[in-house]
């Protein structure tokens, strides 16, 4: 490791990036609670197991090839440049398992891993109740580990050709995950129909409450708990930044020292001033969501979430009051969408990812666009400016090129082959009683434990 400091700094960094994915494995423990909170009590084990699923499946595809499509695709390829040489993150290169080398690769892996859980979890909430496991598990491995893999090396990497090219920055993710997510899970809505009963003969949605809404609330604030730590993974906690380039791809003679927290693109910031950002931008988007929904729990505390979700693209730069109202304009904007589309499109949104997730994501890399016009994407020499068509043109890619243009197209696919959707009769039944045997026969064993306990 060098001299002590060295040594301190890495031992540091490897345990900082430890915790926050401990943080962040409450994301997921929040979307499998309120995912079942939303869902009605005949498809709760379906909706537990389809979400809990994507976790060893996404972490095996992360490891295998996602990994390397972050380090190798910086340049597109064919935009900016070729492929980068990224034989490190390989399965199978040294630094890929137990050593005593390298303490940062494995931490930093996890890290990114759960960003792609979540990006996956987004999905599986918008589609509950109506979709077969095996094909959401496949959209799961193409968002998880392919096509959010694609957009974070493009825009969320020190090298990727969006930053440099466009100016673009994001720094705590709102399109690169939340916009990509969010149009992903409307690509496959289109597709998939809404839930039988949702709309009316005339057109006009029913509403279909939670089950559950104190497992739902419940579950919104462990994802606020979780998106905490998910902000923190977001920086580099390093004292000197040079011992950071060659992991980013970035030549450590370019990068210099610096003595604080940098964002993903090498930029400094701090732990406290994104702490400001955190909670200003969830206390606006709290506000308006109460407002605009007439104080409507599940779109209250919904709105938390896209609050914060409208200000992460300049939540590093932004001023307190700028989060809060920013936050809360992204709010206001995808609640109007969500039901404008809902009764346009006929586009059931069983829990709002869509518009909470996608909707502000969009907004909120475009809003960043105009209030940091002119400041620099990088520290790099040559790179262009944040501006308002860099800023755009990154939104329009996150959650149309890379979000809902290919999910559309997979789901087609799967639709052709009839393995999209569940039959009518499983949805009417509950697909957690989908195999008519196995439903007459647990229906027999309350019917005997019934008569039993009335002797």
């Amino acid at each position: 490791m060098g001299n002590n400091l060295d040594a301190l700094t890495t031992i540091f960094t490897e345990f900082y990036y430890w915790v926050t994915v401990v943080f962040m494995f409450l994301i997921h423990a929040g979307f499998l609670m309120y995912e079942v909170g939303a869902s009605r009590r005949r498809n709760h084990m379906h909706t537990l197991m389809k979400n809990a699923m994507l976790i060893p499946l996404v972490t095996v595809t992360w490891f295998l090839f996602g990994w390397w499509i972050y380090f190798a695709f910086i340049n597109g390829p064919g935009i900016n440049g070729g492929l980068a040489d990224a034989g490190f993150a390989a399965p199978f290169a040294d630094i890929m398992g137990v050593n005593l080398q390298d303490h940062i690769s494995g931490v930093f892996w996890a890290a990114f891993l759960l960003f792609s859980w979540t990006a996956a979890s987004i999905v599986s909430g918008s589609v509950i109740e109506r979709i077969r496991s095996g094909a959401f598990w496949i959209h799961a491995v193409l968002i998880g580990s392919v096509f959010w893999t694609i957009d974070a090396a493009w825009g969320w990497s020190a090298s990727g050709w969006m930053v440099q090219l466009l100016g673009y920055h994001d720094a705590y993710a709102s399109g690169v995950i939340h916009a990509i997510a969010g149009g992903y899970a409307l690509g496959v809505l289109v597709v998939l129909g809404p839930r039988l009963g949702k709309f009316a003969a005339d057109g006009t949605p029913r509403d279909i409450p939670p089950h559950n809404p104190w497992m739902v609330v419940l579950g919104l604030f462990m994802i606020y708990t979780g998106f905490w730590g998910f902000y923190a993974a977001c920086n580099v906690p390093i004292i000197n930044a040079a011992g950071i380039g060659g992991l980013m791809g970035v030549t450590p003679e370019l990068v210099g020292e610096t003595f604080t927290a940098t964002t993903i693109y090498l930029t400094p910031t701090t732990l406290s001033g994104i702490t400001f950002n955190f909670l200003m931008s969830l206390s606006g988007g709290l506000m308006v969501a109460y407002l605009i929904s007439k104080g409507d729990a599940f779109w209250t505390f919904s709105g938390g979430l896209a609050g914060i979700i409208t200000a992460s693209a300049g939540n590093d730069l932004y001023h307190p009051i700028q989060a809060m109202i920013i936050g809360g304009i992204g709010v206001a904007i995808a609640y109007k969408m969500h039901f404008w589309v809902e009764r346009r499109f006929k586009i059931d949104d069983a829990v709002g990812a869509v518009a909470v997730h996608g909707y502000a994501g969009f907004v909120g890399v475009v809003i960043c666009g105009f209030m940091l016009w002119g400041a620099p994407s990088s520290p790099l020499p040559g790179y262009a400016t944040i501006n308002p068509i860099g800023q755009f043109i990154g939104a329009v890619i996150m959650f149309g090129v890379l979000g809902f243009l290919p999910a559309w197209i997979v789901s087609k696919i799967l639709d052709k082959a009839g393995i999209l959707r569940v039959p009518q009769r499983a949805e009417l039944q509950g697909l957690d009683y989908h195999d008519e045997a196995a439903y007459n026969a647990a229906v027999a064993d309350v019917q005997a434990a019934e008569k039993a306990a009335l002797k």
